[in-house]
């Protein structure tokens, strides 16, 4: 039972994480959107900090059970995974559109 617990506690710090870097992300990309780069390049650092926190905590599970540690399946830890996977891609997709919107305003000056 401790393994289930340390997983489930594990599984909710990637989903608070990945969350709060998906938060971030969307403030970025309103920033992004009225040309205010400043703001959205702040708000896409504080989404790599929480991101990079979810993936800490996704990474020292899957070391431990490299290193023989075992775990029942989990679906709450699936789905944790699933979305930090859906919200790293979606913080690289973003970078892209803020990098494409400085392109354009820099093409209307």
């Amino acid at each position: 039972m401790p393994e289930e617990n340390e997983l489930i506690h594990v599984a909710m710090q990637i989903i608070l994480h990945a969350g709060n870097a998906r938060n971030y992300l969307n403030e970025a990309l309103e920033y992004a959107k009225k040309f205010d780069f400043i703001q959205a390049e702040e708000k896409m650092a504080e989404a790599s900090a929480e991101i990079i926190l979810a993936h800490k905590s996704q990474t020292s599970t899957v070391q431990n059970e490299m290193s023989g540690k075992s775990y029942d399946y989990s679906l709450l830890f699936n789905h944790a995974q699933d979305t930090l996977m859906t919200v790293m891609s979606e913080i690289n997709i973003g970078q892209q559109l803020i990098d494409i919107l400085k392109l354009i305003k820099k093409g209307e000056e």
